[in-house]
């Protein structure tokens, strides 16, 4: 397991260790949890870590399901000082709890409104978007003279009878921005007509955003609904995939970040969420996810859609939160059979 996890074995450690009723020692390690694709972590820390060498940061990864379950179960003794690229939307569901500290880094007034949150100070403050898209291996689909899908529409053809794998919306951010993108846009009846005939076609729902993705790299299944900037850098490599942005355009959400609310914040926390919003973190972000909270003319990195924010459909963070608990009951109840076993 590599340095930047922490067990459960350290959560324990730091439970026991830090007396929740003192302040949290200048030396003691900035708890960060974070719901960002997991191979992109390592780079953004070791760059916090050559700009702040004084900060011993420890991150904790998980899908934003499990990250915000373990955050609402931590609520009365939190350990997490910050939370770094969560969706907006499973923010507001911390928000509504309590569980957020409001605050303005250093540089928001940098940030695009619609990418933040509109209260003065903040709770939480986006980083950049991420969206849907569909990883297809082309050579697989021809095994079953299946053509490449373009479109949300074009998914529930019966050529692809068991040949897509899609997220977990209750475990997955990535999961939940399509289905909620469906019920809103098409309507309650339609909405769950189109995802009882995508079902009939879906081998499996996976409790990862990026899983889809890696298995139609593989080869293991033809189409997976993903988000693009997890398939951008497969392309980039030369992986047998194409990744496709549907043509109805793609459900999305900002990854943010926010202080957990805690009685002593951690001295370095604010200063996380200052270098989070800085033009060093933006171009790492960018290289994966062009959308950025902080407008540049920075070049769309390669294998990119030309014109990203004509390709993002209209959006309703509060409408999406409000939401939530509904959709997830009835897709439950309608889908989780076909559900790959919890980690």
């Amino acid at each position: 397991m590599r340095w930047w996890t922490l067990t459960l074995a350290c959560l324990t450690f730091f439970l026991f260790a830090c007396s929740p009723a003192s302040p949290a020692p200048a030396s003691a390690p900035l708890l960060v949890y974070t719901a960002r694709e997991e191979s992109q972590v390592p780079a953004l820390v070791d760059l916090f870590r050559a700009q702040h060498p004084e900060i011993d940061i420890r991150v904790v990864r998980e899908s934003s399901g499990a990250a915000v379950a373990r955050l609402l179960a931590e609520k009365a003794n939190p350990k997490a000082d910050a939370v770094w690229a969560m969706s907006a939307t499973a923010l507001l569901l911390l928000e509504q709890a309590d569980v957020l500290e409001a605050y303005a880094p250093a540089g928001i007034e940098r940030v695009s409104p619609e990418f933040r949150d509109p209260a003065t100070p903040p709770r939480w403050v986006g980083i950049n978007v991420f969206e849907a898209a569909f990883c297809v291996n082309p050579a697989e689909l021809k095994k079953l003279d299946a053509r490449v899908p373009r479109g949300w529409e074009d998914l529930i053809r019966p050529e692809y009878r068991g040949s897509i794998v899609m997220p977990h919306p209750a475990s997955s951010g990535t999961g939940f921005l399509m289905v909620s993108h469906f019920v809103r846009y098409l309507g309650e009846e339609q909405a769950w007509h189109f995802l009882d005939e995508l079902h009939r076609n879906v081998a499996f729902y996976t409790h990862s955003g990026s899983k889809p993705c890696t298995l139609a790299v593989t080869g293991d299944y033809p189409i997976g609904l993903t988000y693009a900037s997890v398939g951008l850098p497969h392309v980039q490599r030369g992986a047998p995939i194409e990744l496709v942005w549907p043509k109805e355009k793609s459900a999305w959400d900002v990854e943010a970040n926010a202080l957990v609310k805690k009685p002593n914040t951690h001295p370095a926390a604010r200063t996380f969420m200052d270098w989070s919003i800085s033009d060093a973190a933006m171009t790492e972000y960018a290289k994966n996810n062009p959308i950025t909270s902080v407008p540049s003319d920075r070049p769309l990195p390669p294998g990119y859609i030309s014109e990203p924010l004509k390709q993002l459909a209209a959006n309703d963070y509060n409408w999406a939160s409000a939401n939530r608990s509904r959709i997830l009951r009835k897709w439950i109840e309608r889908y989780d059979a076909k559900s790959e076993p919890s980690p």
